[in-house]
């Protein structure tokens, strides 16, 4: 079966003018991030704040904590150095998914900033707007999206005015099982920059690597993937001695190749030819090869846009409030609870 689908074109998203600015408020968990977006749709600087823990993993509350700490510092940098706050035609934020106390303090601001300014407020959904940014930016109308990041680790396709996913994982996500194995060697979060690193050095030692030894479980289960076992089975070759940069090479092997099978399956399955990368895993050199070796070999294409639009990010939340703003209707004030648990097939995609 093939699925069609009638995507809009970019280029007509960005013929439209709001008018003035966007501004886009992130907050889903460790990235508290206020962007903007001009009126075309042509993204501005993000100012960031991120958490670091020291040791362990990202706690909800203590999270919250820091974004409501630096949000005033934030969003004055932002308007003394890129925004002119005239200017300002929207508010959009993050609903959801994230973590509940960090998604409410990007909430209440973005409520508090659309009141004062009376201009209208726009909820958006976190995994659509990863889709959205790399879309607008990369010039790709209707591809797959291989979706690696922290929490979410999916494969999704347009079909019918939503989002559909194709498959997904069915325990945690490929950067959270990356940020574990790490956090076990002592190394701070996010964690998968330096396996990338360890792996590079892995490779210049040995040009020409076995995996001999260092095999670990596919993460494969059909459409969807599981990376439990493939990071119990990382931590074990450590534990009996294997070299750390030897099992991080052969980690980012086993589980971005899972990612583009599942991939490559549902562009067969959907009948489309263009790959788009999101999410902050994507920023991994090694992933993106594998992604367009594959593309390439199917006669098709991969799309990754630039690495500060991966990372969770002000603007890109800042490109979805001007497609929903621009297509749809402005989020009412009694409706702009967060949604811990907001899917990515649960939001009507309206600009066709």
């Amino acid at each position: 079966m093939v699925i069609q689908s009638s995507a809009p074109s970019c280029e007509a998203n960005r013929s439209r003018d709001v008018g003035g600015i966007v501004i886009g408020i992130e907050s889903t968990a460790h990235t508290f991030s206020i962007g903007w977006v001009d009126g075309l749709g042509v993204p501005g600087k993000s100012v960031s704040a991120f958490v670091r823990p020291v040791e362990g993993g990202i706690h909800p509350r203590e999270a919250a904590d820091h974004h409501a700490e630096h949000a005033g510092r934030i969003l004055r940098e932002l308007l003394d150095n890129e925004v002119d706050i005239a200017d300002v035609k929207a508010i959009s934020y993050s609903q959801g998914p994230g973590l509940g106390p960090c998604l409410r303090i990007g909430a209440s601001v973005a409520r508090s900033l659309a009141t004062q300014l009376d201009v209208p407020l726009v909820g958006v959904n976190h995994c659509v707007a990863h889709i959205e940014v790399g879309r607008e930016r990369c010039d790709c109308d209707d591809p797959v999206l291989l979706y690696a990041s922290g929490g979410n680790t999916q494969v999704i396709a347009r079909l019918d005015g939503r989002y559909r996913v194709l498959g997904e994982t069915l325990d945690i996500g490929i950067g959270n099982m990356l940020d574990k194995f790490a956090r076990e060697q002592g190394i701070a979060f996010p964690g998968g920059p330096k396996i990338e690193s360890l792996a590079l050095e892995w490779l210049s030692e040995n040009p020409n690597p076995s995996l001999e030894g260092l095999e670990l479980p596919y993460a494969v289960q059909g459409m969807d993937l599981a990376f439990s076992g493939i990071l119990n089975a990382a931590l074990n070759l450590v534990e009996k001695g294997a070299p750390l940069p030897a099992v991080c090479w052969s980690l980012q092997e086993h589980a971005f190749a899972a990612c583009v099978e599942v991939a490559e399956r549902a562009m067969a399955h959907a009948g489309k030819s263009e790959l788009l990368l999101g999410g902050g895993v994507a920023c991994n050199e090694r992933l993106r090869n594998m992604c367009d070796v594959m593309s390439l070999s199917r006669g098709a294409t991969s799309h990754v846009p630039e690495k500060f639009l991966c990372i969770d990010n002000g603007s890109m939340i800042a490109t979805l409030g001007r497609l929903q703003l621009l297509w749809g209707t402005p989020t009412k004030l009694d409706e702009s609870g967060v949604r811990q648990d907001l899917r990515t097939d649960e939001t009507p995609i309206l600009w066709n």
